[in-house]
Parts: structure tokens; sequence; C-alpha cells
């Protein structure tokens, strides 16, 4: 999720971080492809203009793929994990640390943590 949110113009790093930190990813991919600019809107540094662009440009690459709650378990915490390790990249940490680092971390965490608690804890574990 993190690599597709970066990919729209005008939303670097640090805006994808805090929308991965205010909503759960398949929470943002749901209002994306519903087009709920509104839910978009409600995090910090998304204007209208911006959770407009979000869903031209994402609304058909999410689309393809399904988050209903139903068998979404596992594909979100696959998610959070690549998300994980894509901050930790973003942040200038290579990959192969990164991965380790989530990896340490995901077997020590809690089911329910937030990415944003994931990264703080891969982050200590390097």
């Amino acid at each position: 999720m993190f690599m597709q949110l970066i990919s729209v113009s005008g939303v670097g790093a640090s805006t994808a971080r805090m929308m991965l930190s205010g909503m759960r990813p398949d929470e943002i991919a749901k209002a994306i492809i519903q087009g709920n600019t509104k839910q978009l809107e409600s995090i910090k540094g998304i204007g209208k203009k911006s959770a407009e662009r979000l869903i031209v440009e994402l609304r058909d690459k999410l689309g393809k793929h399904s988050f209903d709650s139903a068998g979404g378990n596992n594909s979100v915490i696959a998610t959070i994990d690549t998300d994980a390790v894509y901050a930790l990249i973003a942040l200038g940490i290579g990959k192969p640390m990164a991965e380790q680092a989530v990896k340490k971390t995901m077997n020590n965490i809690t089911a329910d943590a937030s990415l944003e608690d994931i990264i703080k804890q891969a982050l200590k574990n390097l």
C-alpha cells in the first residue's frame, strides 16, 4: 500500500506514512475504491484535490484486489509487513536490513499493532 500511495503525484513518503498511521491499509483501499473523498480528507495532510487524485490514480489498481473482511486478515498482515519494509527503505535503510528488522518485529508484536508501531519497533531492532 505504501508504494502505491507514493506513486500518486503529490503524495510523498511522509504523507503516505501519515495516511497509514491514520487508517488501516484496507480502510484506505476501501475508501479509494468507493470514491469516498470525505474519509480520505479526514487524514491530516490530505485535502480535497489530493483525495480526488488518489481515487483517480489508484481506484483501478486497488479494485483488482478484494479487501473484504472474510479473507482480509492474511492479506492485511502481509501488506503491513511489506509496507513496513518499504517505509524503512524510504528512510534510507537497506532492503536486507529492513526485511530482517521487520521479520524480527513481526515475531514479537501483537496482531493488532499498527503500521506505525511496527516501524518504530523495527527501527529499535536495527
